[in-house]
């Protein structure tokens, strides 16, 4: 479920008459059914300010969609911002954009994960990149219409408040900076190129809305991802808690001995 959705011209004007933090609060309890925090609308306000700054650009077409907070498919995950319209090939395209307000983390040597602190301490959360990766492969495991209409789904990550850092562009995290680009506060003029090669012209078939009514079914039959996962291979793509845990339990087992136990407890 996409909790806010406008065509360019629609958000970008949303955003200039200070409108937007108040509609996606009042589309948020009456769509989903939560009062929004304080600090949440906040972020809202800041980071979709950064983001109308980015679709200022003229060559980004005014009848591009933009879909913001959509719920994903069997998660209580949301995506923070999507774009949608047609390539240059006519394909029907939808780039997703994680944002964030960070200004730094710090390099975990768990695979995907950094440190960060937040208000109530230093949490270890998934690496941007890998964040938008990861939704990006879940919607196209999961939503029927991804799969049928074959709309491509381009992932990236966006940093408005940090102007460098050394550790979320280290090579520990190149996988998946490589998979879904990662732009920081300066990339401005970067991240409008990276968005004007996958929505070159606007979003005339309605993809945000056929994304959005997308049936949850999964692309492969169990027994399938069974032998592959036998074989060794991966199959499932592990989102935010579930892939912090995941890597916490990898860490912990390579430490465990005889001597030296550990356990693990997931709730």
């Amino acid at each position: 479920m996409i909790v806010y959705s406008a065509n360019k011209l629609e958000f970008c004007n949303d955003v200039r008459l200070n409108l937007i933090d108040t509609k996606l609060y009042d589309l948020t309890l009456q769509k989903l059914g939560r009062r929004t925090p304080e600090a949440e609308v906040r972020s809202w306000k800041n980071s979709l300010q950064y983001m109308s700054n980015i679709l200022s650009d003229a060559e980004i077409p005014n009848d591009s969609c933009v879909g913001i907070e959509f719920k994903i498919p069997g998660s209580s995950n949301r995506i923070d911002f999507i774009i949608s319209g047609q390539d240059e090939e006519r394909r029907d395209s939808a780039v997703i954009i994680e944002l964030k307000q960070w200004s730094d983390a710090e390099i975990t040597d768990k695979d995907a994960v950094v440190k960060v602190s937040f208000g109530n301490g230093i949490q270890e959360v998934t690496h941007p990149s890998y964040q938008a990766w990861s939704y990006v492969n879940h919607l196209l495991d999961y939503n029927s219409a991804v799969q049928e209409k074959q709309i491509r789904l381009i992932p990236c990550a966006y940093l408005h408040n940090c102007k460098e850092s050394k550790n979320l562009t280290h090579d520990f995290y190149s996988t998946y900076i490589k998979k879904a680009p990662l732009f920081l506060q300066f990339d401005v003029e970067k991240l409008a190129k990276f968005i004007k090669r996958y929505v070159k012209y606007g979003d005339s078939k309605d993809i945000l809305y056929t994304i959005d009514n997308g049936k949850i079914r999964p692309s492969k039959s169990l027994a399938d991802q069974l032998s592959s996962m036998l074989q060794g291979n991966q199959e499932f793509t592990l989102i935010d808690d579930q892939k912090v845990v995941f890597e916490t339990a990898i860490e912990l087992a390579k430490k465990s001995s005889a001597r030296n136990k550990n356990v693990l407890i997931v709730e």
